[in-house]
């Protein structure tokens, strides 16, 4: 998984945005895509919604599950 991770970053980043000035220029690049990958992509196989929003789903349920048992 992580070489899929890697090839999606250096595809639509490093490649794509390349070349870079500075290493300070990749590395806030790669900031920006990171909250982007985690914050505001969009997942089908869990309902079009962003992956820290499905996170934060999954704990709410446990929590409502763990008030009711």
């Amino acid at each position: 998984m992580a070489e899929t991770i890697n090839g999606l970053f250096k595809a639509e980043v490093i490649h794509r945005r390349g070349p870079w000035r500075s290493f300070e220029a990749v590395e806030y690049a790669t900031l920006e895509w990171v909250d982007w990958f985690n914050n505001r992509r969009l997942l089908e196989p869990i309902g079009n919604i962003p992956p820290s929003e499905a996170e934060a789903n999954f704990y709410a349920a446990l929590e409502t599950e763990g008030m009711v048992a």
